[in-house]
């Protein structure tokens, strides 16, 4: 068994990534003994099993994800929800409701959620066979009042995040805002305006260096200078 990448090496389509035992994950495609990246992304390596994250795409559905999405349709019994994947979700009056309002929302469904209204939600369920379902019953979940929504690629979500929270942590400290990140890639941020500004700046900053080391440090470093700046 041998590699012809090092983890996190930036990869292309077809390129040779290892030979022999190895399992594919996403992103790659074995031919005989020969494992071969099938995106543009980063490289990875965990035991016998390679994989690439890829640097763009669109955004995945899956179940116990948080997403930041927009309402498009008012139904009969729920919401359509635009969250940036293939088809829109599902938020039904069950799972939008507490019981005692779900029995008296009747025809007046936009008492709750009107067509352009932002909510950040959970994905129930999600497969092939059905449009993705979700719930705004839990903490923190439910309209989004006020703030900024903007958008990454959904594949840069997890450097924004950080291992075990690290980078959102940072910055969340060090901007002073609420910052909601949706596994779609739709992020929502609510502080003082201007603080709200270099947070987008920082955001930017890390979906386009996602692949680079060290890149925590730096965009501290940035952050602070900025908030400085605005100080003088």
């Amino acid at each position: 068994m041998t590699t012809h990448v090092k983890p996190q090496d930036l990869v292309v389509p077809g390129q040779l990534l290892a030979k022999g035992d190895y399992h594919c994950g996403d992103g790659t495609y074995k031919e005989h003994e020969e494992v071969f990246a099938s995106v543009v992304g980063i490289a990875k390596v965990k035991g016998n099993l390679i994989f690439v994250v890829a640097l763009q795409g669109r955004y995945n559905p899956k179940p116990r994800d948080i997403v930041i999405g927009k309402i498009i349709e008012i139904t009969m019994n729920g919401w359509l929800v635009d969250i940036s994947s293939a088809y829109p979700a599902m938020l039904t009056v069950m799972h939008a409701l507490s019981r005692r309002d779900a029995t008296r929302a009747s025809d007046d469904l936009q008492r709750w959620y009107d067509v352009g209204d932002t909510v950040i939600a959970e994905i129930v369920a999600a497969d092939r066979t059905r449009d993705p379902l979700l719930t705004t019953r839990g903490r923190g979940l439910g309209k989004c009042r006020g703030g900024t929504i903007i958008e990454i690629t959904p594949t840069r979500v997890p450097r924004l995040i950080g291992r075990k929270g690290s980078m959102i942590s940072m910055l969340k400290s060090e901007v002073k805002c609420d910052i909601v990140v949706g596994q779609n890639g739709v992020i929502w941020i609510k502080g003082d305006p201007n603080h709200v500004v270099i947070a987008i700046e920082a955001i930017r900053q890390i979906e386009r260096e996602a692949h680079t080391s060290g890149l925590t440090d730096r965009v501290r470093e940035v952050i602070i200078m900025k908030l400085a700046d605005k100080r003088r």
